[in-house]
This record gives structure tokens, sequence and C-alpha cells, in this order.
């Protein structure tokens, strides 16, 4: 049964969920609260987004935030810096890689799929619309800007040119 996953959400996740379908001139969606350390990964990934994923353009939903970006009217909304999520630690959990970024899958009830990154310095949650229930397409777009921003748990900081 699926239902103590909903139960265990952050409570920014819950309320992501409540208003992501309210639309005014932007929709409005929760800014996760990291450490500072994270917040500075959050703040490059944010200049490092593209203009546009899935074919569709960038419209950031409210409050503007350099922790928060979105695509489409909510079709796509990324939070940088999202605590952990309890389905982390699901044995059964679902996982994809998408062009070397590490994706948590997470269904969600009558609407498209929540994603988390894994093994990042900070954790990077993507939701979808419905229309990509069954499409992580968007993901391949927001990969490189991951991959370049938010360095993986097992990586080294430096690049390592030169050196063995």
């Amino acid at each position: 049964m699926s239902s103590h996953r909903l139960a265990s959400l952050p409570a920014t996740a819950a309320v992501l969920l409540a208003v992501a379908g309210c639309s005014a001139d932007a929709p409005a969606v929760a800014v996760p609260t990291p450490p500072p350390q994270e917040t500075a990964l959050c703040r490059a990934l944010h200049k490092a987004l593209p203009d546009s994923v899935a074919g569709v353009e960038r419209q950031d939903p409210e409050p503007r935030s350099q922790l928060t970006a979105g695509w489409g009217d909510a079709a796509i909304v990324l939070r940088c810096g999202v605590p952990r999520p309890a389905g982390m630690s699901d044995p059964q959990g679902q996982a994809v890689e998408v062009n070397g970024v590490n994706w948590l899958v997470e269904e969600r009830e009558g609407d498209g799929p929540r994603l988390t990154t894994a093994s990042r310095r900070t954790y990077v949650e993507v939701t979808l619309g419905k229309q990509y229930a069954h499409d992580l397409g968007p993901l391949t777009d927001l990969a490189e800007s991951v991959t370049k921003t938010v360095p993986g748990l097992f990586t080294e900081e430096h690049t390592g040119h030169g050196k063995h």
C-alpha cells in the first residue's frame, strides 16, 4: 500500500502538492531552506538551468527564488535543497539514471512523478505534471545543469588533471 509514502512526505513537499494545481500568473511553490553550502550549489544550478525543458518555456513559480524553477504552467517544477526524501531508504524504491544523474522516482496519486537526485551534495527535486506520467524526457534537459553544478557525493571537487 503506498499511503505510507504520502504520510511521510516532508511538510514542504505536501504544500507543493497542495498548491501545484493553483495557477494565477505563476504557480506557487514552497521554497526549501537548505544549509548555506547547499544554497550555494542551488544558486549555481539556478544560473545554469535551461530556458526550455521538454519544449516548454521557463516560467518560474512564486515566490521567486534561486532555489526553485519551473517550465510551462507548473508542468515541470524544480526545487533545490529539499530534505532527503523518506523514499531514499526504501529498498523497494524505484530509481532511474539519466545522462549521469541518478533519480529516485516516486509516483504521485493523480499526477506525474516526483524525482529527486541521489548521491549528490544537495537534493534536487523535480515534479512533473500528469502529461509526463510515463515520460522522463524532461530529466534529459536538466541533467547537464545538475552535473555541472551539483557535485556527486563520491566525486572530487577538483578536476584532477595532471594528478594521479
